[in-house]
């Protein structure tokens, strides 16, 4: 079939500076994606992080997925997803969007008591108020059945003993909901629970750890030292477990794909200009296919990873966790591949100029390799698929 008189495919950015969506998004949504892209073009690569989160509080996109009861946009997943991408592909993308409204307003809004509800939702909503995520631990990795943070009852009270690490903006976040372990009194196993801990409780200590990547939001190793919390800091009931985890840990997926989603866009947009432009012989270097054919596998792999980004938004917004747990992991793979190939392309085609500070590139080469790593790496996922999707034995 010949393509000589084809209509050429659109580009990635519409006329608006918002990414291509699908056929399928709803209007409201085309809207708050176009909106978001505006924001992010004022604020850009070089924006005031604490003036920008001002701003997309004041708007209503740190709540968007929050419930209007408690001062939310009641919108979903889809919608929290759309924010973050869309402000990284403008170059200034926040990462504690990842943590504090998506996991731990999820999480409270899911199964927080009605006193937690009305404590933290709203301040998570607004802005005023931010949450860390306390998870991983220093000898368990991405094994979260050896997690050693123990929870004790005493009295009414609960004692906290253990160590976290890598655990984003603890410095600039009001409490941490960190993951702990109780002893199920019939059975003597350690089930997971959730406490909210304040950021100035007593034995509550913090040390940065000092990472290569230079972020707004610092990395912290924790220290709970015999930590006294009342009872009603433990989210949502002591016997769910795993399920209260999970309703953390997918929208981490999902968030994290569009986090890396909307750092490829912006390293392809930037190399896509630049090839435009650019010229040392008698035509713009994008003419040559040596150029042009990467950064048209990165735009092709972008795309595919936002179509499975946004389908594992759309199951968790369903209530279809299982489905969800399976999308979430494979679009946080996929959007990761996808991420890493487009920064590394676009470093490339821009040469020297793509190491300079002046085109903002060589930071992404270390940030695009966390997204292979965080929340959880590659390699679990795939394990993830070959055990969950295609039903082969484990090796552990």
């Amino acid at each position: 079939m010949s393509t000589e008189h084809s209509r050429p495919a659109p580009s990635s950015e519409t006329a608006d500076g918002a990414g291509s969506t699908d056929s399928a998004e709803t209007p409201e949504r085309r809207a708050l994606r176009a909106a978001v892209a505006a924001l992010g073009r004022r604020h850009g690569r070089d924006h005031d992080r604490e003036r920008l989160w001002a701003e997309a509080a004041a708007l209503g996109y740190l709540g968007v997925a929050l419930p209007e009861e408690y001062g939310g946009g009641g919108g979903g997943l889809v919608e929290l997803s759309i924010v973050l991408e869309e402000l990284g592909a403008a170059g200034c993308p926040l990462l504690m969007m990842v943590v504090s409204p998506a996991i731990c307003g999820t999480v409270i809004a899911r199964y927080g008591t009605a006193e937690q509800r009305r404590t933290w939702l709203p301040g998570l909503a607004d802005g005023s108020l931010t949450m860390a995520f306390g998870i991983t631990e220093p000898d368990a990795g991405s094994n979260s059945h050896r997690i050693t943070t123990t929870a004790r009852r005493d009295g009414d009270d609960w004692v906290l003993t253990g160590r976290k690490v890598f655990v984003s903006g603890v410095d600039i976040a009001d409490a941490t909901l960190i993951v702990g372990r109780t002893e199920d009194a019939r059975t003597g196993r350690l089930k997971p629970c959730l406490f909210v801990v304040p950021r100035d409780t007593e034995g509550f200590g913090r040390r940065k750890i000092d990472m290569e990547i230079q972020a707004h939001e610092k990395q912290f190793e924790l220290v709970l030292d015999e930590v006294r919390l009342p009872a009603d800091a433990l989210v949502g009931d002591e016997n769910a477990g795993l399920l209260q985890l999970f309703a953390g840990l997918n929208p981490e997926r999902v968030m994290t794909a569009s986090f890396a989603l909307g750092m490829a866009r912006y390293a392809l947009g930037r190399a896509v200009e630049y090839a435009k432009q650019r010229q040392v012989w008698d035509t713009p270097i994008g003419a040559h296919q040596a150029i042009a054919h990467p950064l048209a596998r990165s735009h092709i792999e972008i795309e595919l990873a936002r179509l499975m980004t946004a389908k594992a938004a759309r199951l968790y917004d369903e209530g279809d966790d299982a489905g969800a747990g399976e999308a979430a992991n494979m679009a946080k793979y996929a959007a990761a591949e996808a991420c890493v190939a487009a920064v590394d392309h676009a470093v490339h085609t821009l040469g020297g100029n793509g190491l300079t500070r002046e085109f903002g590139l060589a930071s992404l080469i270390t940030a695009a390799r966390v997204t292979r790593i965080a929340p959880v790496s590659r390699e679990m996922i795939l394990n993830y698929v070959s055990h969950q999707s295609l039903g082969l034995p484990k090796s552990y």
